[in-house]
């Protein structure tokens, strides 16, 4: 189905009768409560701003598709200086660096608004000719009050920077950023759905709760910005079943962030006794670490010489895996657990099957890369990970959150190991077809009309 011309609403006005814009002198405000009135009154513009805008709206009669809106990005020669916020140096520069070459190639200015933390990797990404800034940001955590200081800081920074185009990246600064990002009348603002995370989980109590103020707060964010990137069409259906976006909201959609098909050769297949699977992600149980501990203690009785690794770096907070529980594993040699990687590349290549046995990805990276080295895969049949492994052609589809038939999913190589070189050439070539990141990246930049 057609989806209709994006609408962007103009920007609502204060004026002196505002409740937000009254504030008599005469009104002495104790210290102690004056940053959490500043800090409310930042929130309230927010909402007030996409409210009175949606109200002016809906008062000009029936609902009925925009008018087509004109598009200053696109005119000839138009250098545009453009952010790329993200909530980690190493992530941005990891998957979105092809995108900032293809933009400073167009000959726009980029810089990157990341937490700091990370100089190693914020000077690899100076060293592109792009420029860092830094703010604020809990990366994991749920505390109201560091959010609020994340949304000011952004506030701050965008305010002071005036970029002609937002690209938000992952949840909290797609949420705050294209709040702060309207506030100060960012020309051009795009956001990019790469996963759902923890709160579209909603297997408990609180996590519904979770679920449903994130729901409040996408809503708000999205609403009236210039457009909307999915990694998968599941994830793009489910933000309009609850109401996230509306019917003029501007859907896109994009191949994850593509695999570097260069830097991600293809590898010989490994030789030797031992048959590896492998697993490359954040320790997440949202990953399917448990599934796939428990299906390695089932193999590891019938295949001793089969080996089952982890890779990835630890998290704390929400979600994560405990420390104590990835201890036990290795002690009762389900798996080996590889550390954190810089560069994953060795650790694959050394690999006869990766596996991603996830609760549901926007598309899985991990996946892409180890296709792009020909390496098979198996995975979930959920969103995200359907969307990169055809079942029988460069992998297999097993169900979610059940450990036993992952087992007898990643048995069926251990049966027949021609299987693995066979599934790794066909996953190399829908690498080099569809996820190639040279072939997305134009495909982004063209959608956001700075090409």
């Amino acid at each position: 189905m057609d989806l209709p011309e994006h609408f962007q609403a103009p920007p609502a006005r204060l004026n002196s009768r505002s409740p937000i814009a009254r504030s008599p002198a005469s009104v002495k405000i104790p210290p102690c409560r004056m940053v959490f009135r500043v800090t409310a009154q930042s929130f309230q513009k927010s909402i007030f701003f996409v409210g009175s805008s949606l109200f002016r709206r809906r008062g000009r009669g029936p609902s009925k598709a925009p008018p087509k809106r004109s598009v200053p990005c696109a005119e000839k020669d138009m250098v545009m200086k453009i952010c790329i916020l993200g909530n980690q140096a190493r992530s941005v520069y990891l998957f979105w660096r092809v995108l900032m070459q293809h933009m400073l190639a167009e000959g726009h200015t980029v810089f990157c608004l990341l937490p700091g933390g990370d100089a190693t990797t914020e000077e690899s990404i100076k060293q592109l000719g792009v420029r860092v800034v830094n703010y604020r940001l809990d990366r994991k955590g749920i505390n109201p009050l560091r959010d609020v200081v994340t949304f000011l800081d952004l506030k701050r920074v965008l305010g002071k920077e005036r970029p002609d185009l937002l690209f938000a990246t992952t949840i909290k600064p797609v949420i705050y950023g294209c709040m702060a990002a309207k506030l100060v009348r960012i020309p051009h603002i795009y956001a990019t759905i790469t996963g759902l995370g923890y709160a579209f989980e909603a297997d408990t109590f609180f996590k519904k709760c979770i679920n449903r103020l994130s729901i409040l707060l996408y809503h708000t964010a999205l609403r009236g910005i210039e457009g909307v990137f999915f990694q998968n069409r599941d994830d793009a259906a489910l933000f309009r079943k609850t109401g996230i976006l509306t019917p003029f909201s501007r859907v896109l959609f994009a191949r994850g962030t593509g695999v570097d098909i260069g830097r991600f050769a293809a590898a010989p297949q490994p030789d030797g006794e031992k048959y590896t699977f492998l697993v490359v992600g954040r320790l997440l149980e949202a990953k399917g670490y448990r599934e796939y501990a428990r299906a390695a203690s089932i193999l590891r009785k019938k295949w001793p010489n089969a080996v089952f690794q982890i890779l990835g770096p630890r998290e704390t907070g929400l979600g994560s895996i405990p420390p104590e529980e990835l201890e036990a594993w290795q002690k009762d040699g389900s798996v080996v657990y590889l550390g954190e990687a810089r560069d994953v590349r060795p650790y694959v290549a050394q690999a006869n099957v990766v596996v991603l046995p996830s609760w549901r990805e926007g598309t899985p990276t991990s996946i892409m890369e180890a296709m792009s080295m020909g390496r098979a895969c198996v995975v979930t049949d959920v969103p995200g990970c359907r969307e990169v492994v055809r079942d029988g052609v460069n992998g297999f589809l097993c169900p979610v959150k059940n450990p036993e038939a992952l087992a007898e999913t990643m048995e069926k190589f251990l049966k027949n190991p021609a299987l693995a070189p066979a599934f790794g050439e066909a996953g190399r070539r829908m690498a080099v077809e569809e996820f190639d990141a040279q072939k997305v990246a134009d495909r982004i930049l063209s959608d956001m009309y700075v090409r």
